[in-house]
């Protein structure tokens, strides 16, 4: 089964958007893959803003973030696995998803469940 992160992620940034609220992602710098620039990494996460305005050929797919923008002037190519994304929420309240390492998820027990049942109504 394919990850629930990358259509919930897309989703959240349409909502922060379409609020004309500003996206942030929360990104684990530490990530073997990741590309951002090294002098705005904080203990070992990076805050990036993903704003329309801010980041030019946004691209939101299953595996990856990826977008071109400036950081302190310079142009840079910042490319983010989806599996290093933190959390996507909006600047200016906070409101968004912070997400779990998938990969270090238990399975969470499903409860038993009759099976159900159908009566004929006339």
């Amino acid at each position: 089964m394919t990850s629930i992160q990358p259509y919930l992620l897309r989703a959240f940034y349409d909502w922060i958007v379409d609020n004309s609220l500003t996206p942030h992602m929360l990104v684990n710098a530490e990530h073997k893959d990741v590309a951002v620039p090294q002098q705005y990494i904080e203990n070992g996460q990076i805050i990036l803003n993903v704003s329309p305005t801010a980041v030019q050929n946004l691209l939101l797919d299953n595996e990856w973030v990826s977008f071109s923008a400036r950081f302190s002037g310079q142009p840079f190519s910042v490319y983010v696995p989806i599996t290093a994304v933190l959390g996507i929420y909006a600047k200016e309240n906070g409101k968004g998803m912070f997400f779990q390492d998938e990969k270090s998820e238990k399975p969470i027990p499903q409860p038993s469940q009759p099976k159900p049942t159908f009566k004929l109504v006339k």
